[in-house]
């Protein structure tokens, strides 16, 4: 699932006015992107976002195949182990009653991760906590310098000489101006999702390729962000007292809008997206789909490999956009009790209407957001807005502002967000184990994603950093759930 932050990586939430949504919700894309704490590759975000094209993981079956796609024909399901690592599950000795102990069968995986790799995932991940104070700290510098310079105001007077209409002079106006803040930003963003993703292994592409999609994403964001900000300021102008209620709900209708149409439409235009073909892969896939009432007639591989070395699947769109993907890292790197695992939480998204909760908890926010920016927005004008020659709520010259006070709003309100967000992905995972009976395979996955995710927080660190479940936490939830089914009848496969 994209988390809010980025629906994962499909909004871009906390850009959601000042019409970055648009180059954010791009920006995020690729599946198997990075961690909402610095989602970065052009569509991930998935959402942001080595090895084969998208047509070769299609065909090929995964690493370990051989017993995975025995297990998925009829051998037991949770009687064999996940071998990603071509490491078998760890079997964690007996507590004093005789039973299987859940928290040493935990430990017993985290003790599988050499402390080098260890020590390297947690200094990428804590790193992420300073990237993002830095980037609401150069963020709030760009949009007070466009505002102390007068050049938000140029590019407004710029705009409105060009075209009388003020739809099409808004639109104007954002495009130059999202131009204006990408170009601005570039130092800290190719700093952050290129040279840092390549120091830690992550990436994969040439500063060439990676530029060229960041150009693409920009040019993709100033058309969308452009509109998304043409119709808000359309909201500000005829509703001068009720705007910020108006506001709300047009954000939201426009995120709605997004995330229908991002699978089908925006993703492919970063990552190519092809039928998955292999029967042993994919009839499991279909089977834990059609078993759960989730439409999965076609089931696609992306090439988020030509981007990133990380594993990931979703399932994503709404109104009949809905579809699942799988990267060619995940069917690559992964066995079949891997890849079930990661599709059991997947559909689980779907099941539970994580989405329409992800809509229902955005609205509240985007309430809570403009609600803010309508007391501090007044405040702010009064004192500066002379100075900045910003005229009103409804002039375009003061969306570096909008922008400034909302990212302060969203930077406060980080622990509420990626709480939200990881209890969907705990209702996921719990989801996912009932479905697809995989717990070892769901704890493979959790130490793969402790490549770039801190395995063992802290409970405080968790609660303020993580918008998803931290790998101890996944990995004792799915043995508590083995612990609790070790006495059950093995599951065939049909």
């Amino acid at each position: 699932m994209r988390t809010p932050r980025s629906v994962a990586r499909l909004v871009a939430w906390g850009a959601l006015t000042l019409g970055s949504s648009a180059v954010a919700a791009v920006a995020a894309g690729p599946p198997g992107g990075q961690p909402a704490a610095a989602a970065s590759t052009p569509a991930a975000t998935v959402a942001a976002p080595a090895g084969a094209p998208a047509a070769a993981a299609a065909s090929a079956t995964p690493a370990s195949a051989a017993p995975a796609a025995a297990s998925a024909t009829g051998a037991p399901a949770t009687a064999a182990p996940a071998g990603a690592s071509a490491t078998a599950a760890p079997t964690a000795a007996p507590s004093a009653a005789g039973r299987f102990d859940p928290v040493a069968a935990t430990d017993a995986y985290l003790a599988r991760v050499p402390p080098a790799q260890r020590a390297r995932s947690d200094a990428y991940f804590e790193g992420g906590y300073w990237l993002q104070l830095w980037d609401f700290l150069y963020g709030a510098a760009i949009a007070l310098v466009l505002l102390a310079t007068g050049f938000s105001a140029r590019l407004r007077d710029l705009a409105e000489r060009w075209f009388v209409a003020r739809p099409a002079s808004t639109f104007t106006y954002a495009a130059l101006y999202l131009l204006a803040s990408a170009v601005l930003a570039l130092p800290l963003s190719v700093y952050k999702d290129f040279v840092r993703e390549h120091q830690y292994g992550l990436a994969t592409q040439a500063f060439g390729a990676w530029f060229g999609e960041q150009l693409e994403a920009l040019a993709l964001g100033m058309v969308l962000g452009g509109l998304a900000i043409a119709v808000l300021y359309g909201v500000l102008r005829r509703a001068p007292r009720t705007w910020w209620i108006w506001g709300a709900v047009v954000t939201v209708v426009l995120l709605a809008l997004l995330m229908t149409v991002q699978p089908v439409f925006i993703e492919p235009i970063f990552n190519r997206y092809t039928e998955l073909r292999d029967p042993a892969v994919r009839g499991p896939i279909v089977s834990l789909a059609r078993a759960n009432g989730v439409p999965a007639e076609h089931v696609y591989a992306v090439d988020a490999s030509r981007q990133t070395t990380r594993v990931s699947a979703n399932i994503a769109g709404l109104l009949g956009t809905t579809r699942i993907a799988l990267n060619d890292n995940l069917l690559r790197r992964c066995t079949l009790p891997e890849i079930e695992a990661v599709m059991g939480h997947e559909m689980g998204h779907y099941v539970l209407h994580h989405m329409w909760k992800g809509l229902l908890f955005l609205g509240v926010m985007a309430v809570a957001a403009f609600a803010f920016l309508k007391t501090s927005f007044g405040r702010v004008l009064a004192r500066f807005g002379l100075r900045w020659r910003v005229r009103n709520i409804g002039d375009p010259a003061g969306l570096p502002l909008l922008a400034l006070l909302l990212s302060i709003f969203l930077f406060v309100m980080t622990p509420v967000l990626n709480s939200f967000t990881r209890t969907l992905e705990a209702e996921a995972d719990i989801f996912g184990l009932n479905a697809a009976r995989q717990p070892d395979g769901e704890a493979e996955v959790a130490l793969k994603l402790g490549e770039y995710r801190k395995l063992s927080p802290g409970p405080l660190e968790e609660w303020i950093f993580f918008d998803h479940p931290s790998g101890r936490a996944r990995i004792l939830m799915a043995m508590r759930w083995k612990a609790e089914h070790l006495r059950e009848p093995p599951v065939c496969r049909p």
